[in-house]
């Protein structure tokens, strides 16, 4: 029975948390652990990625590159996980005026062949002609080149 009552309590956590996130229309980001250690995520697990080729909190991936390296959009505020800071937290306009989520003014991208939670098979990839890191929570851009 108690058993019971902690899954009702955890579920209803779960639904208020989702709705908080649908309610502020911006997308989820949370820590996942990875082999080369806690990474930014989105809400599925998935590593977020920098490119190096970005100015700023410009982004420099389009088309093809774009493609490849999803950018990670949002409708609202972006809303950070436990143990993501918040204050690093922001959007910048792409060209088609859709807004990218950015994490300590870096736009933040997908990379499609990572397909479950915690794979990083993007990390320092040279794919379209500057390099592609991972984020620790704090910001902190994975370069282990």
């Amino acid at each position: 029975m108690r058993l019971m009552r902690i899954l009702v309590v955890m579920s209803s956590l779960a639904l208020v948390s989702a709705a908080a996130v649908w309610a502020s229309g911006g997308a989820a980001l949370k820590v996942e652990k990875t082999k080369i250690g806690k990474v930014v995520a989105n809400s599925k697990g998935h590593t977020l990625y920098m490119f190096r080729a970005d100015k700023g909190t410009t982004s420099a991936c389009y088309g093809a590159c774009a493609a490849t390296w999803p950018p990670l959009l949002t409708v609202g505020k972006p809303v950070a996980g436990a143990g993501l800071k918040a204050s690093l937290l922001g959007t910048t306009k792409r060209k088609d005026g859709k807004l990218q989520v950015t994490y300590k003014q870096h736009p933040l991208y997908t990379y499609v062949p990572d397909k479950k939670p915690g794979q990083t098979t993007g990390e320092g990839s040279k794919l379209f002609g500057a390099g592609w890191y991972a984020l620790t929570p704090t910001g902190v851009v994975i370069d282990r080149d």
